[in-house]
């Protein structure tokens, strides 16, 4: 059969979390399945290293989709065109966006709906698109995948979407993510942190993460203990994260804080893997990649007790409440002067991170594919059936005739 992709996100030196999902997911499935062809649909020059076998073509369509006016220009008018002159068996587009006028049977990746829980963390052009076209996208779709238990919940209940055509499928985590030698943390702390030890948040900064409340439970941690331990925030800003200038600037401990943004993969493996703790302290999460990067690392970490986190990290993270600082606080003194605890954390992290890999993603996405697959095969039969039984019986009537 002919699968059609949207990889407009396959952007190299450029992939971010959904990004990792589609590039790491693809490579397995367009690898493992042969007997099928693949079409990935990108939206500028893509690099060779996404075209993972031989059973894949491509199509570039313009524009190039990063505003909203583009997103709706791309899929309803330029990748429509394509799709039914295409004529593929199924649609699969990772990033949730559909085309609305096909009549191709497709499968969105909804990742979670921060956009509908927390619509002022977004620019208002960005929120109001999502919140007006997800909705239709939900509608829309043959199945919905998403990445964990709580948005699946979180669809049905928010879109009153039948929760059986919900399939869960959890992320993996880069294989780069693994333990870093003392050689490598002492470099690393050198590099970052004058050879200070430190508390990491991995991630966007973005006011879903509440990097506000991490900040103060940092400043509080550090009047509290007297501690030179620092904190270093690894990422990027994501949109806008109003007043954080502001904030940095009227802290006591400011100078305390390292601000790394972007950085390689490489990089970031070796911060996660150096660092005391991880802080990962959300208000909202579909899954929370770090959470397992870390685990996979050997680093202890602290976490938010809501949404889809616990799903994630089972028993092997110490939990805060994410609207109370002074539980971040705590958490803090208590990993870093209880050894036993973060001992204790450290191997149930590696134990729970084992749930988890881009091959039981990859298994569980086709799974997913093939419920489609499966259904358009016995629709196709089923109407080449009916069509044999009409003939039939218009034969029939002639020669009654």
């Amino acid at each position: 059969m002919l699968i059609a992709v949207n990889t407009r996100l396959l952007i190299k030196n450029r992939i971010d979390g959904t990004g990792w999902f589609i590039n790491e997911t693809l490579k397995r499935i367009t690898r493992d399945h042969p007997e099928h062809d693949f079409v990935f649909l990108f939206d500028r020059q893509f690099s060779k290293d996404f075209i993972f076998s031989d059973n894949i073509t491509t199509r570039i369509i313009h524009p190039q989709a990063r505003h909203p006016f583009l997103w709706y220009w791309w899929f309803e008018i330029s990748l429509t065109l394509v799709l039914k002159k295409l004529k593929p068996d199924l649609f699969i587009s990772p990033d949730g966006f559909l085309p609305l006028y096909i009549k191709t049977p497709c499968i969105p990746v909804i990742h979670d709906l921060n956009f509908y829980h927390r619509p002022n963390d977004l620019p208002r052009m960005i929120r109001n698109y999502y919140n007006r076209f997800f909705p239709k996208f939900a509608e829309k779709a043959t199945r919905i995948i998403t990445v964990s238990e709580y948005s699946r919940k979180d669809i049905a209940e928010s879109y009153g979407v039948n929760p059986e055509i919900i399939d869960v499928v959890y992320n993996g985590a880069n294989e780069i993510f693994k333990p870093a030698s003392e050689i490598e943390k002492n470099e690393t702390k050198k590099r970052f942190t004058s050879g200070k030890d430190y508390f990491v948040y991995a991630g966007s900064l973005h006011p879903r993460k509440n990097i506000f409340s991490l900040l103060q439970a940092f400043e509080d941690f550090k009047k509290e203990t007297g501690s030179d331990m620092k904190l270093m925030l690894a990422g990027e800003t994501l949109f806008t994260t109003p007043g954080l200038k502001k904030k940095l600037k009227h802290m006591d401990y400011r100078n305390d804080v390292i601000l790394t943004g972007k950085v390689s993969y490489e990089d970031m493996r070796l911060i996660i893997s150096s660092a005391t703790a991880m802080t990962f302290v959300s208000h909202y999460e579909g899954f929370g990649i770090p959470v397992l990067e870390s685990m996979l690392c050997g680093v202890p970490v602290i976490a938010s007790d809501i949404t889809s986190i616990p799903e994630v990290a089972g028993d092997a993270v110490l939990y805060i409440n994410p609207s109370k600082p002074e539980t971040i606080t705590f958490a803090m003194k208590e990993i870093n002067t209880d050894a036993k605890l973060r001992e204790n954390l450290i191997e149930k992290g590696f134990v729970q991170s084992k749930k988890f890999s881009w091959d039981k993603t990859a298994k569980a996405f086709w799974e997913s594919v093939e419920k489609v697959l499966n259904c358009c095969t016995k629709v196709h039969k089923e109407d080449i059936k009916g069509h044999k039984e009409k003939e039939k019986n218009r034969i029939i009537n002639n020669i009654n005739d």
